[in-house]
């Protein structure tokens, strides 16, 4: 697997047009917007959810974006969230852009 990095080895997230957006995989076929917003809100404003749904059985396809203002407020809940359980599966977050190259591990 590939990941972009900085020369520092860290990944340097990239704005959207209007945010940061972040990626949360492993999101419960069951899980709702509001359960994800309670979550996520804490951290600063969220813009916008997009949770994705299965056209041939309706629930979630088991990741959604996370659009916020601000860097720091997605900094905040990427390091806070990523690893916590929500409906019983474990939540992976990254950034849904990246800046830079692409460099093997």
């Amino acid at each position: 697997m590939q990941k972009r990095r900085d020369g520092e080895g860290e990944e340097e997230p990239a704005k959207s047009v209007e945010g940061w957006i972040l990626f949360v995989a492993g999101v419960h076929e069951e899980a709702t917007e509001e359960e994800l917003l309670s979550l996520f809100d804490e951290y600063g404003e969220v813009k916008n959810i997009n949770l994705p749904l299965d056209r041939c059985t309706c629930y979630v396809k088991g990741y959604a974006l996370i659009e916020y203002a601000d860097l720091e407020s997605a900094k905040q809940a990427m390091r806070a969230v990523d690893g916590n359980e929500l409906n019983d599966q474990i939540l992976r977050v990254s950034w849904a852009f990246l800046k830079g190259p692409i460099r093997d591990r």
